[in-house]
């Protein structure tokens, strides 16, 4: 009998941790995006974020009213969709880049299932070529592709960076070489603060 009210009192606390990451619902789109991660929680295995990293995007965008987004690496749309999530409540818009051609169609599937494609602009195509071709300013761009080439997106986008902005880089608990090269170049910019908050590095930046 312990036993068995110790096993569902596990499951009330674990249960009630995942509910607790979601955003307060507040909306029919709320509801929308909500019900769909919901459906789909088992179903992120691929080079996907979990639901914790998911809920720190979308507060680092909502709490700097962040509405010029690019994604580094889509996989099929999990991180996107958080993105996107609280681009719908900024009035922003997200770019997002991946190079696998099945998990672009997923995710662009996926994003209009959640019904946030209309935040989204999913591009198929080589992050190495299209960080450097991309024009504008922007102010807060999510890198979750290819590790070892962390440092070059990050090149690549800082002067896109408006000051205030924030780069994020995802798996960076992982710390192989190109990880602590990453880290070590972007901890020596003095116009930067970065934290690292479990697999995420966070940086913002604070002068030009």
């Amino acid at each position: 009998m312990k036993v068995k009210l110790f096993l569902v009192a596990v499951f009330f606390i674990s249960t009630h941790l995942v509910w607790a990451q979601y955003p307060e619902i507040k909306t029919d789109l709320d509801k929308k995006v909500k019900a769909f991660l919901e459906a789909n929680m088992r179903n992120w295995r691929d080079l996907n974020v979990p639901l914790s990293d998911g809920k720190v995007l979308y507060d680092i965008i909502v709490e700097n009213n962040y509405q010029s987004v690019v994604e580094i690496g889509t996989s099929t749309g999990h991180s996107g969709i958080w993105i996107a999530w609280a681009l719908s409540k900024t009035g922003g818009k997200m770019i997002t880049f991946e190079i696998d051609r099945d998990r672009h169609l997923k995710a662009k599937a996926n994003f209009e299932q959640a019904g946030l494609a209309g935040y989204i602009d999913a591009r198929l195509g080589d992050a190495h070529e299209l960080v450097p071709a991309l024009n504008g300013q922007y102010d807060f761009v999510f890198s979750d592709a290819d590790k070892d080439w962390y440092k070059n997106y990050f090149i690549g986008m800082d002067p896109k960076i408006v000051t205030s902005g924030c780069f994020v880089a995802h798996n960076v608990n992982q710390r192989t070489r190109d990880i602590r090269d990453f880290l070590d170049y972007i901890e020596s910019r003095n116009n930067y603060k970065t934290t690292i908050n479990g697999a995420v590095s966070i940086s913002y930046k604070i002068k030009p």
